[in-house]
């Protein structure tokens, strides 16, 4: 049986919000089966609980942030989620102490370190898995978003940026999780933005927080981060970075093939939107032998 798992102890982060620039405790606490992924916001004067599901998921402005019916918002969730996804943690409680996620280095890494340093334990109840059934997509111009059937995971994505730091390598990257390992390939992309923008970010309240210590920052032809790239094309990792982090606000892993160009936040959460707006598109599986998963779910990191 794949069992669904959560964390074996409580564990702790303090950061600052990308966005919004406030300092923010982060605690990750074990849950029970079925319980999903849910956001506590305990900086309120009563403190409020947030499930994640795609129809939270209510403002897309260079990040994913859930936002209830009476206003309480969660932001900046998708490289957290990420993790999540990379770890196949399906049940967990996350505290917040502000309105946002800590960005930490820009990457999914340090969210690895935490999960790593909790332990991961399984629990007695099946993992259940969405498996896409039929082709979906969104179109918005030149850009797409697709979900395909497929016995595996695999995330395809392009960028498309005239700039001479994006030329130094491809920006198209394939990633069949049946052979690569999200913590090896994916985990340590940061995120990325340009200096010409800064000015435009910040008269609307967002990027506040950010600076080189977690974000690759770009003028109008290199890389200002001393150390460079973590991977050539680190740009186009990041953006499967978070994909894998959308994606994984449906609150199961995908059985499917997801495939994009120029896409982001918003069009990855149209697309959850639209497959659960589509019974016939879908099922949920489980598997009471390991060997019966797509190889893809084999590679999930070691329980303790």
């Amino acid at each position: 049986m794949i069992f669904q798992r959560t964390l074996k102890q409580a564990i702790s982060a303090t950061g600052v919000g990308l966005h919004s620039g406030e300092r923010v405790k982060l605690t990750l606490l074990p849950a029970a089966p079925d319980t999903g992924i849910v956001f506590r916001r305990t900086d309120l004067p009563e403190p409020v609980e947030v499930k994640v599901e795609p129809a939270l998921v209510n403002d897309t402005r260079l990040s994913s942030t859930l936002v209830t019916d009476t206003g309480v918002r969660v932001g900046t969730i998708e490289h957290l989620m990420s993790a999540f996804a990379g770890f196949g943690i399906d049940n967990l409680v996350v505290e917040v102490t502000a309105a946002e996620i800590p960005i930490m280095d820009g990457s999914a890494a340090p969210f690895i370190y935490l999960l790593q340093s909790a332990g991961v334990v399984e629990q007695s109840v099946p993992k259940r898995f969405i498996r896409v059934k039929q082709p979906l997509e969104i179109i918005e111009g030149d850009k797409w978003v697709r979900l395909e059937p497929l016995d595996g995971f695999k995330i395809t994505l392009s960028i498309e940026f005239n700039h001479p730091a994006f030329n130094l390598a491809p920006q198209k990257v394939e990633i069949d999780f049946a052979n690569s390992s999200y913590l090896d390939e994916i985990s340590r992309a940061r995120t990325f933005g340009f200096m010409h923008e800064v000015e435009y970010m910040r008269q609307h309240g967002l990027g506040l927080g950010g600076s080189l210590d977690n974000a690759i920052v770009i003028d109008d032809e290199y890389v200002l981060n001393p150390e460079g790239l973590r991977f050539p094309d680190e740009f186009v990792r990041h953006k499967i970075l978070d994909a894998i982090g959308d994606l994984y606000i449906i609150g199961h892993p995908l059985i499917a093939a997801f495939s994009g160009h120029k896409s982001g936040h918003a069009m990855n959460n149209k697309l959850l939107r639209k497959l659960l707006e589509t019974p016939d598109a879908w099922e949920y599986v489980s598997y009471s032998d390991p060997l019966d998963a797509p190889s893809s779910f084999h590679r999930l990191p070691e329980v303790v």
